[in-house]
């Protein structure tokens, strides 16, 4: 399949826009915590740019018990990142969609199969024509029950989908920072608004 690549001023103006162009100017420019409901649980995921994972999880599963999608940074070295400094790849984040769930509704495991299924693992620290280790496929785990079932779909998505060409990292989640709020709901905000070619729903077979 051949994508069209975003336009130039698409992709100079995406890293810097402020708050203010959305009309949303929270205090210090971040976006307010999410709130866990009782018993829900949160799954971590890095897919290249966090619009449009974010959007894509909460199309195909709003309605299915996905109580929230927020986008943000993990992974890295630094405290309180920024985009800006996340961008420069100095601050060793990944762009990440946290996504709490309801487990009585939605598995994790299906939360995983299906990040195989909207980007290209096998590209690393790339998606699309969006370079560098911000971009980079990632699961980020929070105990060891997620990272077995993360480990398990990841080596079978790996031999039967991507011809054991995966690059994924599968990492402990350590500390979560929320993006700035302009981020959050961009492309609801922004519907004609970037969106990296990598992310479609593949149709694949099941796994076995």
């Amino acid at each position: 399949m051949v994508f069209a690549m975003p336009g130039f001023v698409a992709r100079l103006t995406r890293p810097f826009m402020t708050a203010s162009f959305l009309g949303v100017v929270p205090e210090n420019g971040i976006a307010a915590a999410a709130t866990i409901p009782d018993g829900a649980q949160e799954a971590i995921v890095a897919a290249g740019c966090f619009w449009g994972v974010e959007h894509i999880y909460r199309k195909h599963f709003g309605d299915k018990g996905l109580y929230d999608a927020r986008v943000g940074y993990v992974g890295g070295h630094t405290k309180n990142p920024t985009y800006r400094a996340v961008c420069s790849t100095e601050t060793g984040h990944a762009e990440a969609t946290q996504l709490i769930f309801d487990p009585s509704r939605i598995t994790y495991a299906q939360l995983i199969d299906f990040f195989y299924r909207i980007h290209d693992p096998t590209t690393k620290d790339r998606q699309g024509g969006d370079r560098g280790s911000q971009y980079r496929s990632g699961i980020y785990y929070r105990n060891s029950e997620q990272k077995k079932i993360a480990e398990e779909i990841t080596a079978k998505a790996n031999a039967q989908w991507y011809d054991n060409s995966v690059t994924t990292e599968i990492v402990e989640a350590g500390q979560w920072w929320d993006a700035e709020a302009y981020h959050q709901l961009y492309l609801d905000k922004n519907p004609s608004g970037y969106q990296c070619p990598t992310h479609y729903v593949r149709d694949l077979p099941p796994l076995q």
